[in-house]
């Protein structure tokens, strides 16, 4: 089969739905492809930084492992602003919502929230509200999110910091978006 025959799901048939299956399966299977070719073309984009945004996000990702942080934290310092192309008005959530069938609960809220948190390092000068992020100040996780933004997020906008290379996340990649979405362990 090159193709299902209907044009109506409910008109599906059980052989159609398992060669649809199977085709999803390997379009999730590759995945981790994806999410690298996502990272490798933030290298363009948005300027005025002293770094492209893949160097912000390689250097937040090597703050992150160099602080001893997780694999899931290297991970989501790594792909955090990676909805800045599709999403620049909400890349917080977009990210967040990539991440969060493989990640904790915890890892998933911080990158969700870190656009807010972030506020409060530039917001004073930009007329958005630099303590927006206290309504969350009772969330159990907001000393998380605050450590995120602090140590590896504000911080890595640094050309000179020795930063790792894309090709020394790439297993850690591999391995968090091909763990089985939402299972236990996420």
């Amino acid at each position: 089969m090159e193709q299902v025959q209907f044009t109506q799901m409910r008109d599906g048939t059980y052989e159609e739905y398992q060669f649809l299956h199977e085709r999803e399966r390997e379009y999730i299977d590759a995945l981790p492809d994806r999410i690298l070719a996502g990272l490798r073309e933030l290298g363009g984009g948005l300027g005025g930084y002293r770094v492209s945004r893949l160097e912000h996000s390689l250097q937040s990702a090597t703050r992150a492992e160099r602080d001893g942080a997780d694999i899931e934290w290297v991970v989501a310092a790594l792909v955090h602003d990676i909805g800045d192309a599709l999403a620049p008005e909400n890349h917080s959530q977009l990210a967040a919502a990539i991440i969060r069938p493989y990640v904790s609960e915890e890892v998933t809220w911080v990158v969700n929230m870190h656009g807010l948190f972030q506020q409060h390092y530039y917001g004073v000068h930009t007329g958005v509200d630099p303590d927006a992020r206290e309504a969350y100040r009772d969330h159990p996780w907001f000393e998380s999110c605050e450590r995120f933004c602090e140590r590896w997020d504000q911080a890595a906008f640094d050309p000179d910091y020795p930063t790792e290379s894309l090709e020394h996340f790439e297993p850690m990649v591999r391995e968090v978006f091909s763990r089985p979405a939402f299972s236990a362990a996420s």
